[in-house]
């Protein structure tokens, strides 16, 4: 397939007094109690199992439609790798580059990832930009890939190539999901899901995808070119 790339990506909200909660179950990450980010009514994206053989993936799935893959791999030693004390450990003074993540996305920021967790993260909403529940990224397409939940939910949108979607390029997938997804007529809306832990989410080449992060949320993606 070319070159690829693997990322792992994190949404960490800051803690704040009286708005957050701290959830062993998830890493000992903190997430915003308030901030009510529901699933979709109903997954449009079909979910397989590890029975799903290579030839149906490629027949049914690889270059025309997206497939979430459940309990293909025990990620369990990779789980326990990505709790907030342990990349915190690992990574603390390392540097992360901090951008608004989208199309105007000129500006970069580069600072500790001690510093950027315990200080610079806060949850999504509609005035401003932020790290945790709320966050996302906005739509955009390249070659295909895959994105695995480590921590947290992750909501996608996606259309095919050939049908652009109705939105802004320099706001946020939060502000999109209120403005404009609730007018959307029927034959409008995107193939949607929520991936949860465990999950690998696979979309095809060029296909628009947004993602909204419900909770705080660790995934890890792998893009193939």
């Amino acid at each position: 397939m070319g070159s690829w790339w693997q990322f792992l990506l994190l949404s960490i909200p800051v803690s704040l007094p009286g708005d957050l909660d701290y959830l062993e179950g998830n890493g000992g990450w903190f997430t915003n109690k308030y901030l009510a980010l529901m699933e979709e009514d109903h997954c449009t994206v079909e979910r397989r199992n590890a029975s799903l053989t290579y030839s149906q993936f490629i027949d049914q799935y690889a270059f025309s439609r997206p497939v979430i893959i459940q309990g293909i791999t025990d990620n369990s030693e990779f789980q326990a790798l990505c709790t907030r004390n342990k990349l915190l450990a690992e990574f603390g003074d390392r540097l992360v580059r901090l951008s608004t993540a989208n199309t105007y996305s000129y500006h970069k920021v580069d600072v500790p990832f001690q510093e950027y967790v315990e200080h610079l993260l806060e949850p999504q909403d509609l005035a401003s930009l932020g790290s945790g529940s709320g966050s996302g990224v906005p739509f955009h397409w390249h070659g295909p890939g895959y994105s695995e939940v480590i921590f947290g939910r992750k909501r996608w949108f996606l259309y095919p190539p050939e049908k652009t979607p109705e939105f802004h390029p320099n706001k946020t997938t939060l502000a999109w999901l209120v403005d404009t997804y609730p007018f959307l007529p029927p034959e409008e809306r995107p193939v949607e899901c929520t991936i949860h832990p465990g999950e690998v989410l696979y979309f095809p080449d060029r296909w628009w995808h947004a993602t909204l992060n419900l909770d705080t949320s660790v995934f890890i993606s792998t893009f193939l070119g």
